[in-house]
């Protein structure tokens, strides 16, 4: 019986120091790291619509904007993949956003500083709204948009273009951000 304890003892002992010491070594846990940095790299790399950032002035002040970029694939994209008279997070992912260093002029509203998810009401015919609304760190975009949210409404008129671009892209350029989707040509004036 007493030999019974001892090795119960000695096991039990053993089990509770082998739980408490890490067996890896720090190189093993620096390699661990490493790996995991890679694989949300390569994660980031394989988005199907890559995340892209672009930074300019506008009127002199520093303004960016931050979307997912989808491709149209050879899809349908409005009033189907984007359907009309519906909030769209204009892009992929999680929301667009926008970054106002000063307070600028959005169609001649006034948009104080700040950041901004930026969101679209496609229209089959007339003017598009563009929203800008404070929460601007959403993951999952237009899921949970929330439209008391909202700073600011403007009607901007889509332009359709001859020539048809593959990737979303969102330009600081004249007469101060334009979306260009398919055909689409979306310019939204900010000074």
């Amino acid at each position: 019986m007493k030999t019974y304890q001892t090795i119960l003892s000695t096991a039990m002992i053993t089990l509770v120091l082998a739980s408490c010491s890490d067996p890896r070594t720090s190189e093993t846990r620096e390699s661990e790291v490493a790996a995991e940095t890679k694989e949300a790299a390569e994660t980031e790399e394989s988005r199907p619509s890559p995340l892209m950032v672009k930074e300019g002035q506008i009127a002199g002040k520093g303004f960016k904007v931050q979307y997912g970029s989808p491709s149209v694939k050879g899809r349908e994209l409005w009033g189907d993949l984007v359907p009309y008279n519906v909030v769209w997070r204009t892009g992929a992912n999680e929301a667009s956003y926008v970054d106002l260093a000063e307070d600028m002029s959005v169609e001649g509203k006034k948009l104080a500083a700040g950041k901004y998810s930026l969101f679209t009401i496609p229209k089959e015919t007339g003017p598009w709204t563009v929203i800008f609304n404070s929460e601007w760190d959403l993951e999952h975009g237009h899921f949970q948009y929330d439209e008391k949210n909202d700073v600011l409404r403007v009607d901007v008129t889509p332009v359709w273009e001859e020539t048809s671009q593959e990737s979303l892209s969102m330009e600081v350029e004249n007469p101060g951000i334009v979306i260009r989707w398919e055909k689409l040509k979306l310019p939204i004036s900010i000074n």
